[in-house]
């Protein structure tokens, strides 16, 4: 089991947003029957096995073994993932586009960002299980804390200077079998999980909405 899979598929999308599917992907993350299922979510067998099938057959839980209990042959299910993120690829047509109008203090271009990586990032994982190789990654997670609002944006201007400097160190137009890697840095407020709950475990304490360099209000874009 990945502890996490993208769904590129929208007819599998579909089928994991269904409220009833999504709890038995949630009990799923360990091994289970229809049977076991339907007493755990109080719902007929015949109905839990049904919704199986279809998860089964979008690739979101898969068979771990057969039990043969009298005339009947009980099959044991288990989710594909631990936890599944859409990617924005489901919703190719009005996927976000980062492109059109990109600015650096925006929100909501960060959030395109946000779902091109995800896009990406899930690409390259489906490509590489197919060929059963890995994906080359990195990324730092990390949180600050900033005493006023023109601290942050003291700190954003030197680290786009720090990543300038760094890029044109590293950066090789003409390197014969290069391969060209797509940089994202991303710096927000912190989401306290107790005003957001759905935003589980490990973030930071909560703080207002973001706003821009020095003490200028945030505008309508950037929220």
């Amino acid at each position: 089991m990945h502890e996490v899979a993208v769904i590129e598929d929208p007819a599998a999308a579909e089928a994991s947003l269904d409220p009833m599917r999504s709890t038995l992907l949630a009990a799923l993350v360990e091994p289970g029957s229809a049977t076991s299922l339907a007493a755990k979510v109080g719902l007929a067998r015949q109905k839990v096995n049904y919704h199986l099938r279809t998860l089964e057959r979008h690739g979101l839980v898969e068979l771990v073994e057969e039990r043969r209990k009298g005339n009947v042959t009980e099959r044991v299910m288990r989710a594909t993932a631990a936890s599944f993120v859409i990617s924005p690829a489901a919703l190719a047509s009005v996927q976000p586009d980062p492109g059109r109008s990109p600015d650096r203090l925006s929100a909501r271009w960060l959030l395109a960002l946000a779902a091109r990586l995800v896009r990406d990032v899930g690409t390259l994982i489906t490509g590489a299980a197919k060929a059963q190789k890995r994906v080359a990654t990195f990324a730092i997670d990390g949180e600050v804390r900033f005493a006023s609002a023109a601290d942050r944006a003291a700190f954003a201007e030197e680290l786009a200077q720090s990543v300038t400097t760094l890029v044109s160190k590293y950066h090789d137009e003409s390197a014969e079998g290069g391969r060209n890697h797509r940089l994202v840095i991303a710096v927000h407020p912190a989401v306290n999980p107790d005003v957001h709950p759905d935003v589980g475990p490990g973030v930071g304490p909560g703080v207002g909405p973001g706003v821009g360099p020095a003490d200028r209000p945030a505008t309508e874009k950037e929220r």
